[in-house]
């Protein structure tokens, strides 16, 4: 006897046991501890009202071989794979985290699929990134020249319930297990951590800084970066913002500076930028990424004021949005027409470098003082950054089922480490990008390309990403010969998260530019035509 389908259901299905089961992972743990009989008994006594699904949908799998018997032969049964799926983690605005192991280095894993109650999700094997798992490699007896692990992470966009999940690892021969796992909660920021902690500390076959970045090409990427955007989204809604120091004061120029953890270089850069008098046409926005430090913050920034007396706007944000989104809200703050983002821990070198930037802003043709940078030197007095070009690093990429190899766009500096009056890189110039530590934009030109792009993660990239766009629009970075220090890395603080949100962005910057750096922009003497035709004589 079959039981007909319910009212709306394909009249052509046909009640399926485990299919039932399957789909109603509610009605699998009650029949487990013994409150129906089967799931049949379930259907007929409530599923059929709740119009439940009684059979999977008749379409055909692509890709896979289907295996039929004659009539005197027994058909072949694909063995289950052995595997699990470790845990299930699921935040309140829709991200979905899975992390657990498979032995498919002779019958790759097809999918993974999620059955909740009310709703389900497959994860194509093809968007999980492969990891090595040395523990199932120990407890198994295996080699260690497949990557065993596997992990994911979707973006579902709303809201989700939890609890039990029947999870169903499929083979590509069609092979199956399922095993029962509870799924657990994290808030949004902490999925994003575990996320990002993942892809920084995962081991890899092969050299982590490609392995890395390849991992998420299948699929996480976008999955991370739209989730990030979300966060970033509600970070920079309705910020604590105050000011001190004049009130409708003129200015030349607004240095936006964001901050991370540290709130120690709001005093320090205050202490010494103020000793020069053409600071007085500048004012300071400082936009913090850590709520944390906001009660710090405010005392400081009222003692700076008294103390040294420059104008000053303290923006505080919820949470961390990113390099990217909290200068682009901070630029809504500044009070002029010219914009100047640097880091926390720029300092000083010309000690008239505020008077320097002016001139070359006033003296300068309106192509070359768009956007640019300035040399910036170590606290040992060499040579940091004079401008920024592109290489390419190529690797073979280890993992079965990815591609034969893994590019990646490497960022560099003109000038790292040498002596600090080597004449060739500080003589003004065009460059292909310059560091965010330090780049004064025309702020309409800045708002024409859409500010930074907050599609990358925490930090890094963001700079390079604009300079691009900027000379895709037809305007050439500039270097000019106004020199700072910068304490690299000493203005934040830095954990595996940003590590992960690092790989995230060479994958996310390597697929947005790789195409134009390798056609016209590859090493320090880059063919592009822009740059050939803004060059001047040495």
């Amino acid at each position: 006897m079959t039981i007909p389908p319910a009212s709306g259901q394909d009249q052509a299905a046909v009640f399926d046991e485990e299919i039932y089961l399957r789909l109603n992972p509610d009605v699998l743990v009650a029949v487990a501890a013994g409150k129906f009989g089967s799931g049949r008994e379930h259907y007929e006594r409530f599923g059929r009202a709740e119009g439940r699904q009684i059979s999977a949908p008749g379409v055909m799998p692509r890709g896979r071989v289907i295996m039929t018997a004659q009539p005197d032969q027994v058909a072949e049964q694909p063995r289950a794979p052995v595997g699990s799926l470790d845990a299930i983690r699921i935040s309140p605005a829709g991200g979905i985290y899975v992390v657990g192991w498979v032995n498919d280095a002779q019958d790759r894993l097809d999918s993974i699929d999620l059955f909740f109650a009310g709703w389900s999700v497959s994860f194509d094997g093809a968007s999980l990134a492969r990891i090595r798992r040395p523990d199932v490699e120990s407890a198994m007896g295996l080699g260690g020249s497949h990557a065993y692990g596997f992990w994911g992470f979707l973006y579902a966009a709303r809201r989700l319930s939890g609890g039990s999940c029947n999870v169903v690892l499929r083979l590509k021969s069609g092979a199956e297990r399922s095993v029962m796992v509870t799924a657990d909660s994290a808030d949004d920021y902490t999925m994003r951590d575990i996320a990002l902690g993942q892809v920084a500390q995962a081991q890899y076959l092969g050299k982590a800084y490609y392995a890395a970045s390849a991992s998420v090409e299948g699929g996480i990427g976008e999955q991370l970066i739209d989730f990030n955007q979300m966060l970033s989204r509600r970070a920079v809604n309705a910020p604590y913002v105050e000011r001190f120091g004049r009130q409708g004061a003129s200015y030349k120029a607004s240095i936006i500076v964001c901050l991370y953890g540290k709130p120690e270089y709001l005093f320090l850069q205050q202490a010494l930028f103020s000793r020069h008098p053409a600071m007085r046409d500048y004012e300071f926005i400082y936009v913090s990424n850590s709520p944390e430090i906001a009660g710090t913050l405010l005392a400081e920034a009222k003692r700076c004021s008294l103390i040294y007396g420059l104008d000053m706007t303290l923006v505080l944000l919820n949470a961390n949005a990113g390099f990217g989104a909290a200068n682009n809200v901070a630029a809504q703050y500044a009070s002029s027409p010219r914009l100047i983002v640097m880091n926390p821990d720029v300092l000083p070198y010309d000690q008239d470098w505020a008077a320097k930037h002016i001139a070359v802003l006033e003296g300068g043709a309106a192509e070359r003082t768009r956007l640019f940078g300035v040399p910036l030197y170590y606290d040992d007095g060499s040579l940091m950054h004079a401008g920024m070009y592109f290489e390419v690093d190529t690797a073979p990429e280890l993992a079965p089922g990815r591609r034969p190899e893994t590019s990646l766009v490497r960022v560099e500096h003109y000038g790292k480490g040498a002596p600090p009056e080597t004449p060739r890189f500080l003589r003004p110039r065009p460059v292909p990008a310059v560091t965010g530590a330090f780049i004064s934009v025309a702020r309409d030109w800045f708002e024409e390309l859409g500010g930074f792009t907050e599609d990358y993660i925490f930090g890094h990239y963001e700079d390079a990403d604009l300079c691009l766009k900027s000379l895709e629009a037809g305007c050439v970075p500039w270097l000019h010969d106004v020199r700072l220090y910068h304490l690299e890395g000493k203005g934040s603080i830095r954990q595996p998260v940003h590590e992960g949100g690092s790989a995230v962005n060479r994958w996310l910057f390597t697929k947005t530019w790789g195409e134009m750096v390798r056609a016209e922009l590859l090493g320090p003497a880059p063919a592009h035509p822009a740059l050939r035709a803004a060059e001047v004589p040495a």
